[in-house]
This record gives structure tokens, sequence and C-alpha cells, in this order.
């Protein structure tokens, strides 16, 4: 019998997929763990380098909708040694950053919505978890009320 909580074993495979996610992107061909995973970083930026000299990178601007997004984003960014940045009076969920276009459209952004989507699947389910079991096991959403029904 498996001694190990279900939920470190649902985020092991957060882990696991968020991996596959990044070797996809990188181009890698095998799956052997942390030096595959440093191999396919490094292939990334050699690939952006190489992309840099012909496409320029220039100035985008995210606007991500929560703060785990922009955690990610930043975190992405910074594990392809780009730095993340906005200006003063620029909302806390603007990010900046220099990149060429192709690696945007062709790796960064793609990369960053599949983990994105990945990530927040696992956050719902975390969430709806300790919510039914901390505070009301409740599966339905709030009540739709018609207007004679608001008034009365």
């Amino acid at each position: 019998m498996n001694n190990v909580p279900q939920h470190l074993m649902r985020e092991q495979d957060l882990l696991d997929k968020l991996s596959k996610i990044e070797r996809l992107y990188a181009g890698a061909t095998t799956a052997g763990e942390k030096e595959a995973a440093a191999d396919a970083i490094a292939r990334i930026k050699r690939r952006m380098g190489e992309v840099a000299k012909v496409d320029h990178p220039v100035e985008y601007k995210f606007t991500l909708a929560d703060g785990w997004s922009r955690k990610l984003f930043i975190a992405l960014l910074r594990r392809y040694e780009l730095r993340p940045y906005r200006r003063a009076r620029q909302r806390r969920n603007t990010v900046m950053v220099r990149v060429p276009r192709s690696f945007v459209n062709e790796t960064l952004w793609p990369e960053f919505l599949e983990l994105s989507q990945v990530l927040q699947t696992y956050l719902d389910e975390v969430t709806e978890r300790v919510i039914a079991q901390a505070i009301f096991k409740d599966e339905g959403d709030e009540e739709v009320l018609g207007e004679d029904e608001l008034l009365g």
C-alpha cells in the first residue's frame, strides 16, 4: 500500500508535466532528469542567442491577469536570462521585457500559455479541495435570481 498523501502525488504529477512542457519547447528528445533539463534550457538559450543576431530584441509589454500568472511569467523570463521590468507608474500586473519577436512567438508565449494552463488547473483543484475540507463542501455556484425575486 502506498502511504504517500494523494496531494503530494498530484504535486509530483504537476512537476512532471511542467518538465515535459519545458523539454518540448527546448526540442529535447530524451527524458533524462536534471541533466536533460539543464541541456534543454541551454539549447533554448543558444537558439535565442542565434535568433537575436537576425531578429533584434524589441520591447514587449505583457499584462497578466493574476499574481500566479505574473510569477510564472517572470520565472520563465529569468530562466532564459531575460530581464523583466516595469516602468514607474505601471501597474503591478504589467511585465516589460526586451526579446526577439520570433522567440516570443515560437517559444516564450506558447510555453507560458501551456505552463499556465497546467498550473491553473492544479491551483483550481487544490483550492476546491482545501475549501471543501476546511470550510464547506458545496459543489454548486451561487443562486441566480431574477429581478422580481430581488424586489420581494
